[in-house]
């Protein structure tokens, strides 16, 4: 069984910062492309960030191009997003993403943390 657990999650006023982290965990076999998303309000989930698989390239939402950053440790299974000058319009609860292959399992799968809740106040 696979697991994604965020943390990291928080009250911060807006110009503050914030570091999120996703670990994955349990039979894993490999680790692909990993993402992070998020969704406010009464609005659809939007994507934030994508990462590779070997973290060589990366992709950002136009709202959060140079604000925020996402990395990851492969030898910790662990996806990060390091979040400066956070505004009120950042609010929302933060998802992870992955795309990996379970030990046993013969092709990729989707998985999905819990969500971890970001406001940021004006």
């Amino acid at each position: 069984q696979v697991q994604l657990a965020e943390s990291g999650g928080g009250l911060v006023q807006a110009g503050g910062s914030l570091r999120l982290s996703c670990a994955a965990s349990g039979s894993i076999f490999s680790v692909g492309a990993m993402g992070w998303y998020r969704q406010a309000p009464g609005k659809q989930r939007e994507l934030v960030a994508l990462i590779t698989s070997s973290g060589g390239s990366t992709n950002y939402a136009d709202s959060v191009k140079g604000r925020f950053t996402i990395s990851r440790d492969n030898a910790k299974n662990t996806m990060y997003l390091q979040m400066n000058s956070l505004k009120p319009e950042d609010t929302g609860v933060y998802y992870c993403n992955a795309l990996l292959k379970s030990t046993g399992a013969s092709h990729i799968q989707s998985y999905w943390g819990q969500g971890t809740q970001v406001t940021v106040s004006s």
